[in-house]
């Protein structure tokens, strides 16, 4: 997790110094790297993750980076709304506002209780508990999180959500059940929130590597292929909490486009794709 093990992606000339952000699953991989990022950028931070001591390492390594009591660490389950809404009370509390939601926290392909290979299988071969649980962690716990944050910006007028979605090849192709399947739903539910907010002074935005990414230790090594590296979204995620993406809503950001020879907001312009769904329709 330290810094002598991610790349050096050059971030972006922006001051996030007023923002306090919440980053669930930011003890480690992408998370940890865009937490970090954020800090280096002036950013107090609320790393949230199921796993308490792994909280507890990576807030203590960011306050050693930039400071101490600009990080502090509270263990959540994703899955308990009240666990959520008390990760926003820890935000409050500690630093007086809370302005952005990082939605890391996933059920990954591969970890703990699956095979080296991870969970690539036909949907016919997947074990259905972790089915189950990657649909709930993925879908219901972005949701419960999600939930929790805005009942906060709705009471302020304000407020950033960023959920993190996955390349669209994993949508549809061979083996990506159920990962493939609760991302698209990641992706659904970024727009859907986005028109839902639409006008309220929050915003809902999808944020993706663009390519596998070298941030899981469960992944077995290839020589054959080259992964991006951990920090691939960091600049996009400094753009996204800051001040510069305030009329961003419904959109996709794909950190391997992100170009640093440009100014920040063309390189974030740069980056934007089409949503996955793009159909305007009134609710039936």
């Amino acid at each position: 997790m330290g810094r002598d093990d991610m790349a050096t992606f050059l971030l972006p000339d922006i001051s996030l110094e007023e923002k306090v952000v919440i980053m669930t699953g930011g003890d480690r991989g992408l998370g940890f790297s865009m937490a970090k990022a954020m800090a280096e950028k002036g950013a107090r931070l609320v790393i949230a993750s199921i796993d308490v001591e792994g909280c507890l390492r990576a807030s203590e390594e960011l306050n050693k980076l930039v400071g101490a009591g600009r990080v502090i660490a509270t263990g959540t389950d994703i899955l308990d709304l009240e666990q959520c809404r008390n990760a926003v009370s820890q935000a409050l509390d500690k630093f007086g506002r809370c302005d952005v939601l990082y939605n890391n926290a996933r059920r990954l392909m591969r970890g703990p209780g699956l095979p080296a290979h991870g969970n690539s299988l036909p949907f016919f071969e997947t074990d259905p508990e972790i089915y189950r649980q990657t649909v709930e962690v993925n879908v219901i716990g972005t949701f419960f999180m999600a939930r929790a944050a805005v009942e906060h910006f709705r009471h302020v007028g304000s407020g950033k959500i960023i959920n993190v979605s996955t390349s669209r090849r994993n949508f549809s192709g061979p083996r990506n059940s159920p990962y493939g399947v609760t991302k698209a739903a990641v992706e659904s539910e970024t727009l859907i929130w986005a028109r839902d907010l639409d006008g309220t002074g929050i915003t809902v935005n999808a944020l993706l590597p663009g390519g596998s990414a070298d941030a899981d230790p469960n992944r077995p090594k290839d020589p054959n292929k080259k992964l991006l590296p951990v920090d691939i979204m960091d600049p996009l995620a400094v753009w996204l909490a800051s001040g510069q993406s305030d009329a961003a809503n419904g959109c996709r950001f794909v950190g391997k486009l992100w170009n640093p020879k440009l100014d920040p907001d063309e390189a974030a312009e740069g980056a934007r794709e089409e949503p996955v769904f793009m159909e305007q329709q009134e609710p039936a």
